[in-house]
């Protein structure tokens, strides 16, 4: 939507990510856009994917504005529509009313589908891209979230929020939203604020508490696994004892100079392996080969009655202590 008060408004775009945060940003823009021409309050109808037909919404598109040039369709979930009502919408777009502008908005619409396809040829900024930053980029624009709530935060405090509240940047926004408005001073948002000021909502994700466990930090696996509630046990042993057999892969590469091969070794991107190295040091080959002979008698114990979560856990706890 950048420069859009010098362009002329296209017939229809399809608003299409996951950030719901900026997918919100970006209809409203557009509706202010709308706004100008007119008095949008009698110029505008607003759909669900899950509920109209695409009968209702080309019927609401041909409609001709009230003392206005143009009149905004907003279709929301427009992914939830049944294939003929999406046809509809297509067969609509071969032809659109020059005086409607038609808002699609999807969580996630694949590039191959027919609706896609036809909103794409009206015009280069027809698709409008709302996908998440990468969660390494979310503290980041977390700490430029902050500034339009007229707060600044430490990068420190930044990435806490985002371990609390995940990735959905609407809580995240309303987050801040609270924390600029109880935040004293000029100093920055800190650390002690968020974790006094903000419950965790999210739930940890499996790959963090393998992390954790692989850097032998106790305290944060624990921390990580009690809000983790929807992976199991099994699930989490396996994953790491997959971590297990690639830090003892990393320790003998690294013992015959080799060590810049191990993601060619393991057949997977540099990044996936950039800290194994210095997780390999942490253990001695030895405390390596214990714990997977002890995760396979720990495995044999929870499929033979043993409390499933009482077992894991008196495993990694033993494995990650500090020697």
């Amino acid at each position: 939507m950048a420069n859009s008060k010098q362009q002329p408004l296209l017939p229809a775009y399809l608003v299409t990510g996951t950030d719901e945060l900026k997918r919100q940003v970006v209809v409203a823009r557009l509706r202010k856009r709308v706004a100008q021409e007119g008095d949008i309050s009698f110029n505008s109808d607003t759909f669900s994917g899950e509920a109209a037909t695409g009968e209702d919404i080309v019927s609401a598109c041909n409609t001709l504005p009230f003392a206005s040039n143009v009149r905004l369709v907003h279709v929301d979930v427009v992914d939830k529509l049944k294939k003929d009502d999406q046809e509809r919408l297509i067969a609509y777009l071969e032809s659109p009313s020059e005086t409607t502008v038609l808002c699609l908005v999807a969580s996630g619409l694949a590039k191959n589908t027919r609706l896609y396809k036809a909103v794409a040829k009206l015009g280069s900024n027809a698709i409008i891209d709302c996908s998440p930053p990468k969660l390494r980029e979310l503290p980041n624009q977390v700490r430029s979230m902050a500034v339009s709530h007229g707060a600044t935060i430490t990068h420190s405090a930044a990435s806490l929020l985002v371990d609390l509240v995940g990735e959905n940047t609407v809580a995240l926004d309303a987050e801040l939203k609270k924390l600029s408005l109880a935040h004293r001073g000029n100093d920055p948002i800190n650390d002690s604020e968020v974790a006094s000021l903000v419950s965790r909502t999210s739930e940890a994700k499996p790959w963090e508490f393998v992390d954790a466990f692989s850097a032998r930090n106790l305290s944060k696996c624990v921390v990580l696994r009690s809000h983790m509630e929807s992976t199991s046990p099994h699930a989490l042993l396996a994953m790491c004892v997959t971590r297990l057999r690639e830090l003892i892969a990393a320790r003998c590469l690294s013992a015959r100079g080799q060590a810049s091969s191990l993601s060619s070794y393991l057949h997977v991107p540099d990044w996936r392996v950039k800290n194994h190295q210095m997780w390999a040091r942490g253990f001695t080959s030895e405390e390596l080969r214990r714990a997977l002979a002890t995760a396979r008698d720990t495995e044999r114990a929870m499929k033979s009655g043993a409390d499933p979560e009482a077992a894991f856990q008196q495993w990694f706890i033993e494995v990650a202590k500090a020697r």
